[in-house]
């Protein structure tokens, strides 16, 4: 079983070079981020190879237990959370008057890569905070800003998004909970499901963000509001009073990310209600919380990708120690390792483009996200802000899939070995798959991008990211290097059905919605494969360039290159087919009657 090293090499390619990170160290507040860059990632790396990876394997295997509304984490985990917040981890992008360092956003992409590459049952614990210290410094009181973020800067406390509820799923109009005014304060009772990191014993306190509903609320979304409700406590000089009225009922029992302790936490249930505090206006906290929500959405997008990069290494290892079978094209045939079987090069050269197609189009966002914040210009800030709405649902439901299909190959190239635990790699294929459901399974994904960033805009943003690309593709039509060109014609082509299905959604989103929805899916798809191949066409054109000037890490962009050209001959060519699925078959989706799903010979006789 192989452990994770992270892909410093290609993480500095994609920061430098795509993101342009230069640009971004320009940004009031970033000025030393080019001084310090080198030795965060160095820094990163190391813990999470030496600190974060040894404990991944027994962490999945002993998974958390829970006793009387007490949960314990794995053996380790302690100690490493320990010294991730000691480290300063957790408020790496943070202002310094919290207690964080005030580096760019664009450093959570790699930072968070490795976290979630080494260990994503421990990552998915302090990447909680980062969404729930955004939450409160935006919108919370000066006072809940200075009791609550310090504190969860340092990871002395912890946070959490408490959305979820048994009766109502991902329909958060749905949302039950109470909030009963009581002086300063509320007393919320209820109870939330699925709530990473509920309850453990990392910290000596969490706090809970949690949506709940005031007595006088309109129904629907636009009457939930958000509170926090800390596990203990919090006196008004900063100390830990009582313990709050929140208890952990029980845990989950789950098919991947077993050293997470995913929770059902009910509210009140000793009392009459476990005390919070309104953050923001009432009948706001959806909105409110949506800031939490996109942080996680494109957190779980570059989980999913570490993931992803771990299962490649695992299956590359493997195929390079593997031997197996012979070699049929040998004059004198001899049982060869499994990496010299083009079949299993080509499942390794699709897990290696996607990987890279991912990381860059993640990493590009997250740059977006900083020029958003602190640009200077409103104008320009506007501008990526859009762009960051539109991507983030790619990002996040792209990735995902991709990342699960990744794995999937990844445990195919083990063969039989992969289906046994003892080597390790059915672990990433458990703990991805859940990529793809929390924070919005892919299906909310694609709706939010039709719906709220396509059809709602009229395609404005869409239509102007498209631009972009086609301007990028027209200008490396004339490459001279033989595979930049053909990327720029696979690029081009990929690009056009984007175009034009573009255009079919927004002609058919008011005939008939649920065609339109139908094929939402696939459209997300089509944009994560089109603006994967965006990034990776400008990586062709920049390693072409290099190569051509004989830099001396020829090698490094000589992969590239050959990369991106594979990546342009297997993924991009898929858009045809998905054009296809989008406007000729959507339709096909709401023909059967709901009877004729049925397999009995009764039921169907009857229809």
């Amino acid at each position: 079983m192989s452990s994770y090293r992270a892909p410093l090499r290609d993480m500095h390619f994609v920061l430098r070079e795509l993101a342009d990170v230069e640009s971004i160290s320009k940004l009031p507040g970033n000025e030393d981020t080019l001084d310090v860059l080198d030795a965060i990632l160095d820094e990163a790396a190391t813990f999470a190879n030496e600190v974060l990876d040894p404990i991944n394997r027994s962490g999945d295997k002993e998974g958390c237990t829970w006793r009387d509304g007490v949960v314990t984490t794995p053996k380790g985990f302690k100690e490493a959370y320990a010294q991730f917040a000691k480290a300063g981890w957790i408020g790496l992008p943070v202002q310094a008057e919290y207690g964080g360092q005030g580096l760019p956003q664009l450093l959570l992409g790699p930072t968070l890569e490795m976290w979630n590459g080494a260990n994503v049952g421990f990552a998915n614990g302090p990447l909680l905070n980062q969404g729930a210290i955004e939450a409160i410094e935006l919108v919370g009181s000066d006072e809940q800003k200075q009791r609550f973020i310090p504190n969860l800067v340092s990871g002395k406390w912890t946070g959490t998004m408490c959305l979820t509820e048994p009766q109502a799923g991902s329909d958060l109009a749905a949302v039950a909970t109470k909030a009963v005014p009581e002086g300063e304060h509320y007393r919320i009772s209820g109870s939330k499901i699925f709530i990473t990191f509920g309850e453990h014993d990392l910290a000596e306190n969490i706090i809970h963000l949690v949506l709940a509903r005031l007595p006088d609320a309109p129904e629907g979304t636009k009457g939930i509001s958000l509170f926090i409700v800390p596990k203990v406590l919090v006196n008004a000089d900063g100390s830990l009073g009582e313990r709050n009225d929140v208890q952990c009922a029980s845990i989950e029992h789950k098919m991947g990310i077993n050293a997470n302790p995913t929770c059902t936490l009910n509210y009140g249930e000793s009392g009459k209600g476990a005390i919070g505090y309104l953050v923001g206006e009432p009948n706001r906290g959806l909105e409110y919380m949506f800031i939490m929500m996109n942080a996680a959405r494109f957190s779980v997008g570059v989980q999913a990708l570490g993931i992803a990069d771990r299962a490649y290494q695992s299956a590359l290892a493997y195929a390079k120690e593997r031997v197996q079978s012979r070699d049929a094209t040998a004059r004198n045939p001899q049982a060869v390792r499994i990496i010299e079987h083009p079949d299993v090069r080509r499942m390794l050269m699709s897990m290696k483009a996607q990987n890279e197609a991912m990381r860059a189009l993640a990493y590009v966002t997250a740059a977006s996200l900083d020029i958003a914040h602190k640009h200077p210009d409103d104008n320009v800030r506007k501008e990526h802000r859009a762009f960051i709405e539109l991507m983030i649902p790619v990002v996040k439901g792209w990735c995902t899939e991709t990342a699960t299909e990744v794995c999937s190959t990844a445990v195919q190239v083990f063969g039989g070995m992969g289906y046994i635990e003892e080597t390790g790699i059915a672990q990433q294929y458990r703990d991805v798959r859940i990529t793809s459901i929390y924070e919005g399974t892919t299906g909310i994904q694609a709706l939010d991008l039709v719906g709220r960033k396509v059809i709602r805009d009229m395609g404005k943003t869409a239509t102007k990211v498209i631009g972009q690309m086609q301007a990028f593709a027209q200008e490396i039509a004339a490459s001279p290097d033989s595979d930049v060109a053909v990327v720029a014609d696979r690029f081009s082509k990929a690009l056009a059905l984007l175009t034009e299905v573009s255009q079919w959604i927004g002609m058919n989103a008011m005939s008939d919605l649920k065609k339109v929805f139908a094929c939402s899916v696939p459209y997300l798809k089509l944009w994560g494969i089109v603006a994967g191949g965006w990034q990776m066409a400008r990586a062709a054109k920049i390693a072409a360039a290099k190569i051509a000037a004989s830099d001396p890490e020829k090698a490094f962009y000589e992969a590239k290159l050959v990369t991106a050209r594979f990546y342009a001959d297997y993924v991009l060519t898929q858009a045809a087919s998905i054009k296809l699925q989008i406007v000729d078959a959507s339709g096909d989706v709401m023909r059967l009657k709901e009877e004729q799903f049925e397999l009995d010979r009764k039921t169907m006789a009857a229809v």
